[in-house]
């Protein structure tokens, strides 16, 4: 099972392991390099140090929790292991009083995750719940350990889902047969990664219309689109900051600049263009004649019917 673990080669970077789950590090990595070269004053990012690292990295995940909450009311939820009391490499137990020769000492069970077989690694995970924000920054930090650990990009997306909650998901999902993970390939789905990058698990890349909301802090492109499949929106194609997540047919990778000029405002008609796509999804380039009011409405235009 994959963990966060940065590259010692390039320290601001997360590693992959084989055919690791890059729907969910790849999301990470993105908002990881947008806290690095724009939030964090004076930090190099080609060479970070281990207490930037954790951070950077904790104050990453806790920003996708953030967004991942539907109702700032609500509470935020972390997916955890127990603490456990562990006498030697090879026992696990879940904290039950031991023989004073023994000697335990209650170490965090993510410690030891290596000898948790996947069953018994579900059947003793926990949920933590959180009020406030300050809270999940604090406890995500003190968790640091756990993300780094076997099992921690699991944990993180757990999380993630227990925090959006199972209903809300299938209610923004558009075809609910959806898996979220492909369970013969293991690839994440669209609606994954669009939870990890805008909060909601949409199934689409184009803007409104069971897309994209709003513009997403880091981008995404996808070579489908070059073959036709499918049509990226503004809201993805121009984010706040001049990070893409690039989907090819069986990976995803990051690329990013800090050259903002990439990600200025758009234009008038710039925005006309996008605003007009919202009534033609299929790009045919035309609409009906019906819709204009629509779209000139939209553009706050003069949309008399006369």
């Amino acid at each position: 099972m994959p963990s966060f673990v940065f590259s010692e080669a390039e320290r601001s970077a997360l590693e992959q392991f084989e055919g690791g789950p890059c729907a969910v590090i790849a999301p990470v990595q993105a908002f990881l390099l947008k806290n690095i070269l724009f939030n964090t004053e004076g930090s190099n990012w080609k060479d970070i140090s281990e207490e930037e690292q954790r951070t950077v990295l904790c104050s990453t995940l806790s920003e996708i929790l953030e967004s991942a909450c539907l109702n700032k009311t609500q509470a935020f939820h972390l997916a955890t292991l127990p603490r456990a009391k562990i006498t030697d490499s090879s026992d696990i137990t879940d904290s039950h009083p031991e023989p004073e020769s023994s000697q335990p000492t209650d170490t965090p069970t993510a410690l030891a995750a290596e000898e948790l077989g996947f069953e018994r690694f579900h059947s003793i995970i926990q949920k933590r719940s959180l009020r406030t924000v300050a809270e999940l920054k604090e406890a995500v930090l003190s968790l640091y350990d756990t993300w780094k650990n076997k099992f921690g990009v699991l944990l993180f997306l757990y999380s993630v889902i227990l925090t959006k909650g199972i209903e809300n998901i299938k209610n923004e999902i558009e075809d609910t047969s959806e898996p979220l993970i492909d369970p013969v390939y293991g690839h994440g789905s669209q609606s994954l990664i669009n939870l990890l990058v805008t909060g909601h698990a949409v199934s689409n890349v184009w803007d409104e219309l069971r897309g994209i909301h709003q513009q997403a802090s880091v981008g995404f492109l996808t070579l489908m689109e070059s073959l036709r499949y499918c049509k990226v929106g503004a809201f993805l194609k121009s984010p706040k900051f001049p990070i893409w997540i690039l989907g090819s047919e069986t990976h995803l990778s990051v690329f990013f600049s800090k050259e903002m000029a990439l990600v200025a405002p758009e234009s008038p008609s710039e925005q006309a263009r996008r605003v007009f796509q919202t009534f033609d999804p299929e790009d045919n380039g035309f609409i009906p004649d019906t819709l204009l009011e629509d779209v000139m409405k939209a553009l706050d235009l003069v949309s008399e019917p006369d």
